[in-house]
């Protein structure tokens, strides 16, 4: 019998790109190869790349040199480009290092097993030419979900295993309480949080981004795959979902109903052995009272909000083809806090744009002063090839983006401590994650994965991970906090979104 494949895959960048490679695992078990945690133990390391900045792609450069380091000392045959980076630039990418023996788009994931056996026997797979994936669907989002069967939308891979009668989409697009078909995915981690992609691709045109032209126009999955692979993941074990995408306040939009989102999630709560829902990537523009009011009152649904604010100065905002201003986001806060005020909002912000002023910095620190955000990234402004800003002309100085980045990430982090500080006294409902000689760790409502920081609790006699623990805050490390059980919090779950 002849030995089996075996393949390790390393994931950059985020949420969506974890989802993206359990995708891949998936296909690749399917199809007979082994999976291993450690690259040096494959025969193939696929190293899933981020494009989204410089920072990033300098990090997937680096894991691909890694990778490629271990051939000739171990196991490890070939290393192997998917993901953003690899889409982005394809061709370019394998010319620019052929330290890496292929360099797979989006387009080859669905015959990956194939690719990679190519790869493995001495072949050679031709890097693709990049192109703008927005016009591979539709301008009009009504339209898309006809044309989506002929478009590779990673994340979005249908059942392993087609039922004996596909369940139909109900009226209000939401699937039936069928039993859970397995989705083509397999989870490389034993973690009690996942991520869904909820969509891909986004329709706005941020003069910053260029996102939408590697990843496509805005498209939704259907709620009864969402629900399907979300009660899959809670056999799994799973404990809390991520909803993820690019911009999670357009789902539904090509489906016909811009509100699917508030049906949706009600259901998503009510999934067996599920404790915990969470929604990230919320444009603020696009936020409405009855996605707060479901947000904020549901059960299980976590009153957290991934507010993508970016700036809060009117003329920088424009410049970013974006909207709002300091007051209008004061007032969506204030308007979210009116309902939870407990409730966990993180957001991420760009300095030093084109065209920014002392002035329109000031007005940045006055939001930030007033908006008490649980988590706050900050990050200095730089080009990105293909992108409208790329082109301004009043552009700053990088000394002067740097000095900017820095004192807004002083202001950022004591504002974070302070907020922090303000949660001693409450009780939150913490996800215990991990428990090592250093301590029991987890997570309460307001803080998403591994970016708005964790709970310390002081004592972890008889927890597990994936409990679920009331405690109360005594104490503060920066952003994080330390919180002591309650009596008789063990197994808690009835308010655990609360």
């Amino acid at each position: 019998m002849p030995e089996r494949r075996t393949v390790a895959l390393v994931t950059l960048g985020c949420a969506r790109n974890e989802v993206d490679s359990e995708e891949l695992a998936g296909r690749l078990e399917a199809d007979g190869w082994d999976l291993v945690n450690d690259a040096a133990d494959a025969d193939v390391a696929v190293v899933n790349t981020c494009g989204f900045v410089e920072a990033a792609k300098k990090d997937s450069v680096d894991a691909l040199l890694e990778a490629n380091d271990l051939k000739g000392h171990g196991r490890t045959q070939a290393v192997v480009a998917v993901g953003c980076m690899a889409e982005r630039y394809g061709k370019d990418l394998a010319e620019a290092l052929p330290e890496a023996d292929g360099v797979l788009g989006f387009d080859d994931y669905a015959d990956i097993s194939d690719r990679l056996q190519t790869i493995l026997s001495g072949g050679i797979h031709a890097a693709h030419t990049p192109r703008d994936r927005r016009k591979l669907l539709p301008i009009s989002p009504s339209q898309r979900q006809e044309s989506a069967a002929s478009v590779a939308l990673p994340g979005h891979g249908p059942a392993a295993e087609a039922p004996e009668a596909a369940p139909a989409d109900l009226p209000e697009g939401l699937a039936p309480a069928s039993g859970p078909r397995a989705p083509l995915r397999r989870r490389l981690d034993g973690s009690p949080v996942a991520s869904v992609k909820l969509a891909s691709g986004c329709d706005r045109r941020c003069s910053f981004c260029a996102i939408p032209s590697f990843r496509g126009s805005f498209i939704s999955r259907r709620p009864s795959d969402v629900l399907n692979e979300t009660r899959w993941l809670a056999e799994q074990g799973v404990k809390e979902i991520m909803l993820v995408s690019e911009n999670n306040t357009s789902y539904g939009k090509d489906l016909g109903d811009i509100r699917l989102l508030e049906s949706l999630l009600p259901e998503l709560a009510e999934v067996d052995g599920l404790e915990r829902v969470r929604v990230s990537y919320l444009q603020p523009a696009e936020m409405r009272p009855g996605l707060i009011d479901v947000l904020t009152s549901t059960p299980k649904v976590v009153p957290y909000f991934d507010l993508s604010f970016q700036h809060s100065a009117p003329d920088v905002l424009r410049a970013m083809r974006r909207f709002g201003d300091t007051d209008r986001f004061l007032e969506l806060l204030d308007t979210i806090r009116g309902k939870a005020p407990e409730a966990g909002v993180r957001s991420n912000f760009i300095v030093g744009f084109p065209g920014e002023t002392e002035a329109d910095l000031a007005e940045l620190e006055r939001f930030l002063n007033g908006a008490r955000l649980d988590a706050i990234g900050v990050f200095g402004y730089s080009d990105e090839e293909g992108t409208e800003a790329a082109t301004y002309e009043n552009k700053l100085d990088e000394d002067v983006v740097a000095e900017r980045l820095a004192r807004v990430s002083r202001l950022a982090e004591e504002l974070v401590s302070q907020r922090a500080e303000e949660r001693v006294g409450e009780t939150v409902h913490v996800l215990v994650e991990s428990i090592d000689g250093e301590g029991v760790y987890g997570r309460g409502a307001h803080q998403a994965p591994e970016t708005d920081g964790q709970v310390l609790l002081t004592s972890g006699e008889g927890l597990s991970v994936g409990r679920m623990v009331e405690a109360k805050v005594v104490g503060t490390e920066g952003v994080d906090l330390v919180a002591e059980p309650l009596d008789g919090s063990l197994g808690c779950s009835e308010e655990a979104g609360r």
